[in-house]
């Protein structure tokens, strides 16, 4: 049996903002993240039984026009002061359906991919953009210390990692070519979307 099993890049926890490539050991800081390395443990341990052929790729925040943080930008929800600010990655939902499909035909056994586009921001920054986009007023920044009494934990989970992943294995072992390689390449097609209402 082939498998392509869509795992997180939460896997490793914080890097404290470094470049990190697939080989980085997994370092799981929550439990969401916890569950998936058991899942991929569990996944080549059956790989290596030969029970199925196996591939891992590993997915950042995923976003779409309509999987986009205009609520929060609404709400006011306040983002990290730069000074605390963490990198983020990201990935458009329809070139991960990309990603996917290519996957099941050129990913290596055993192999751990990013699925992650080039963008490097930080997670202020995407915010920033997104709200120059929409017209709707940027969040307001918060230290660390103010974030972690008003973020609810789901959110502080997130703001708590830093990385930026590199994806030489997407580009060169699955030759996908990304159809919004940076967030600003899809910015560039908003004024296509539909309006908010």
């Amino acid at each position: 049996m082939r498998l392509i099993y869509a795992s997180t890049s939460g896997v490793y926890g914080d890097c404290g903002g470094a470049w990190i490539d697939e080989t980085r050991p997994v370092h799981p800081d929550n439990a969401r993240a916890k569950r998936r390395v058991s899942a991929e443990a569990q996944l080549r341990r059956a790989a290596q039984r030969g029970v199925l052929n196996v591939s891992i790729l590993r997915i950042p925040g995923i976003y779409a026009a309509n999987r986009l943080p205009l609520a929060r930008l609404e709400k006011g929800t306040p983002a990290l002061a730069p000074a605390d600010d963490v990198y983020t990655n990201h990935i458009h939902a329809d070139d991960l359906a990309g990603i996917l499909v290519v996957a099941i035909r050129r990913a290596k056994a055993q192999r751990v991919i990013h699925a992650s586009d080039e963008s490097e921001m930080r997670m202020g920054e995407y915010f920033d953009r997104i709200a120059d986009a929409f017209n709707l007023p940027r969040a307001p920044r918060v230290s660390r210390e103010q974030a972690e009494a008003q973020l609810d934990p789901m959110m502080l989970s997130f703001m708590r990692e830093s990385r930026r992943l590199h994806n030489r294995r997407l580009r060169e072992e699955l030759r996908y070519t990304l159809r919004y390689p940076t967030i600003d390449a899809f910015i560039r097609t908003i004024r296509t979307i539909p309006p908010v209402t």
